[in-house]
């Protein structure tokens, strides 16, 4: 079999790597029909997040069981399924309150660039679908994977309600989605921060009523001016840097609430400047597997379709072109086929 392998800065390769197959009674195989590039892999593909040896690649994934270990009762082959990029047993203590990428037996789904993969903990990390989905449906349920369920978790960990005024730092493929589910989640105003024309016509397309372009400082006085001098209710942190924590907390009115799952980079909170904030701060990996079930009801009812956050589609055997589109901002989001 052939995956994405990265080997150091900017050197993906798509070459032999070992056909995944049943280690355990608890995993399952599932041959992919769809994965694509996240935002995170741009972090060790830069080398700001380096790695120590050549790395398999991908945790976004969807696609139809072939393969199910003994114990596995939840799914069979031939479903079509959706699982998060951390598998979970979905038993544990912090499963039990929603918190399945904290999961005790939590493992991370590293390997979805190619064409097999193989998913621990079955039963509590998939979910199928009620049947195999039409083709153009899939982008919009491979979102659900990591995308789409990580801007939802913001938007919830944002306590975004109806009526309320959400702002959104980063105009990637989380914060487009984060757009999305704050306009499913009611929000009457919905602030994109984007100095991209084709973002910001798609963070329209998704909701968003105001488009601020400055960043930093500048952004924030932008979104006070936007809110009466106040800030917004709910601010959606989904970049990672220590500028874009900043602006999302200041852009906060008091009592308000941020929501960060932009992988952290360098980022330093003072203390005192925190306490005087009087701000929610909540956020982290998004447990994708909590919102599964909800999010693919709003899916396949016709009710979403993030999918649209993919704008460049590629073969498989292209993913070197699939991350050089998006590490030069090229592409939202790349959606890679087997």
């Amino acid at each position: 079999m052939r995956g994405a392998i990265l080997y150091g800065p900017r050197d993906v390769r798509f070459e032999e790597r070992e056909t995944p197959k049943i280690i355990k009674p608890t995993d399952a195989i599932i041959r992919i029909s769809a994965t694509c590039v996240c935002g995170s892999d741009l972090w060790p593909y830069r080398g700001v997040q380096p790695i120590a040896q050549p790395t398999p690649m991908g945790h976004e994934y969807c696609g139809i069981v072939e393969e199910a270990g003994s114990v596995v009762t939840s799914i069979k082959p031939g479903q079509f399924v959706i699982g998060s990029f951390f598998a979970s047993d979905n038993t544990c203590p912090n499963c039990h309150v929603g918190y399945q990428s904290s999961c005790q037996h939590a493992e991370f789904v590293s390997t979805a660039q190619a064409p097999l993969l193989r998913v621990p903990l079955a039963d509590g990390t998939l979910v199928a679908t009620s049947d195999v989905p039409s083709g153009d449906m899939v982008p919009s349920l491979l979102t659900l994977s990591d995308v789409m369920g990580t801007g939802w978790f913001a938007a919830d960990a944002a306590n975004v309600k109806p009526g309320k005024t959400v702002a959104v730092v980063g105009d990637g493929a989380v914060g487009m989605l984060g757009v999305l589910s704050a306009k499913q989640m009611g929000a009457e105003r919905i602030i994109a921060m984007s100095r991209h024309e084709s973002r910001q016509k798609l963070a329209r397309e998704f909701g968003a009523t105001d488009i601020v372009a400055e960043r930093g400082n500048e952004g924030v006085e932008r979104i006070k001016e936007l809110s009466n001098g106040i800030g917004a209710d709910s601010v959606l942190e989904c970049v990672g840097t220590q500028q874009s924590m900043m602006q999302a907390i200041q852009s906060t009115r008091r009592g308000g609430y941020v929501g960060y799952v932009g992988v952290p980079h360098g980022i330093e909170l003072n203390g005192e400047q925190l306490f005087f904030a009087h701000v929610h701060l909540h956020g982290g990996p998004a447990p994708v597997r909590r919102y599964l079930p909800e999010l693919i009801k709003l899916v396949w009812d016709g009710k979403i379709n993030p999918g649209k956050v993919f704008d460049m589609t590629l073969p498989l055997d292209q993913v070197a072109q699939a991350y050089h589109a998006m590490d030069e901002r090229r592409a939202i989001k790349t959606l890679l086929r087997p």
